[in-house]
């Protein structure tokens, strides 16, 4: 007997041990199930995510048709400590949709969490609950126009941008895969429509970021206005004033320069490739005849002596005319030498 409790021990050491026990989901208590508008009801949480900041609303009809169901504007906010619990006071208001009412805690941030606990606002009219089989209805909640433009749309690239929304659905149903529709129209003209589904569920209540890219034609600038439709709806109309493609301007006043310059100066090469060569060599000799006309006719010196002088010969061989005469300009007769023997 002294054996056998040991030996049960040690089997019992060898057993593997029980599974932990999955993360409690978060819980919400209050510290009483009925009050007046004006009192105040305790809210107790456990089973969040530490240090999450969470909202805590007064909702009606069970908070079916989202956010929209609940006193917004007397709602309270509180973070949880570090063991993810929290405990906050809430003002009682009315709702603005009738009883059955809950209070509920959400998440604020990261992911989404939520908990309700029945309560009862004294006073407040209660009706049956909806049909949860009703419709989406989406609105718009904030948004804007990511992008610039670069050194291509400067020279007629089409602009882009990215239009991001945040939508939030407004309605009792879930929004599954909406289809949107962007719009864009230059100053009064109508918008054309182009057809952009988006791919996930907008829970009621709920709100989600949109991203739809956004291009124009090559060359547009000016107002343009941007354009949001879900259904039959327009749900925004957002302004995009587009600069001017400066760069196709420069463009063409160069091309109006250049090309006039361009054609001149080919032309000119031809006019001179083919033009006679004979003409243009005539009036160059007259110019030198003309100029030589005007020298006055040198003198020759009388200390020198003939057999300095070269006479040009009837062939002209042996020598020509001194630069300083022309044909034309020689004198008709020569002046004698007084040193110089005469003839025979």
């Amino acid at each position: 007997m002294l054996l056998l409790v040991p030996a049960l021990g040690l089997l019992l050491a060898l057993l593997p041990a029980p599974p932990a026990r999955a993360a409690d989901a978060p819980t919400v208590t209050l510290d009483r199930r009925k009050a007046g508008k004006g009192g105040r009801v305790t809210v107790t949480g456990t089973g969040w995510r530490p240090g999450t900041l969470l909202t805590l609303l007064i909702c009606g009809q069970n908070m079916i048709g989202g956010t929209n169901t609940c006193a917004n504007a007397d709602g309270r906010t509180v973070t949880t400590d570090t063991k993810g619990a929290f405990r906050r006071e809430l003002p009682v208001a009315e709702p603005p949709k009738p009883c059955p009412c809950v209070v509920h805690v959400a998440t604020v941030t990261e992911e989404a969490e939520a908990a309700d606990a029945a309560f009862t606002v004294a006073g407040h009219p209660v009706e049956p609950l909806p049909s949860r089989g009703g419709e989406e209805r989406l609105g718009v909640l904030g948004t804007r126009l990511d992008g610039a433009g670069g050194v291509l749309t400067w020279f007629g690239a089409p602009p882009k941008r990215r239009l991001v929304v945040t939508v939030g659905n407004l309605g009792s149903a879930p929004a599954k895969d909406p289809v949107f529709h962007l719009g864009t129209a230059h100053g009064v003209l109508a918008p054309s429509w182009e057809e952009r589904p988006w791919r996930g569920t907008i829970a009621a209540g709920q709100r989600a970021r949109v991203a739809l890219d956004v291009e124009l034609p090559a060359g547009a600038y000016g107002d343009y206005t941007v354009s949001l439709k879900y259904g039959d709806k327009v749900l925004l109309a957002e302004p995009w004033d587009v600069s001017r493609p400066w760069g196709v301007t420069l463009f063409w006043i160069l091309l109006c320069v250049v090309v006039p310059v361009g054609l001149y100066r080919a032309g000119m090469a031809v006019v001179d490739r083919f033009r006679p060569r004979t003409g243009s060599t005539a009036p160059v000799r007259r110019r030198a005849r003309t100029a030589a006309a005007r020298t006055p006719a040198a003198r020759t010196p009388a200390n020198r002596t003939p057999a300095a002088r070269t006479e040009p010969s009837a062939s002209g061989e042996g020598g020509g005319t001194l630069p300083w005469f022309t044909p034309d300009a020689m004198p008709a007769t020569r002046r004698e030498d007084p040193g110089e023997p005469g003839p025979g």
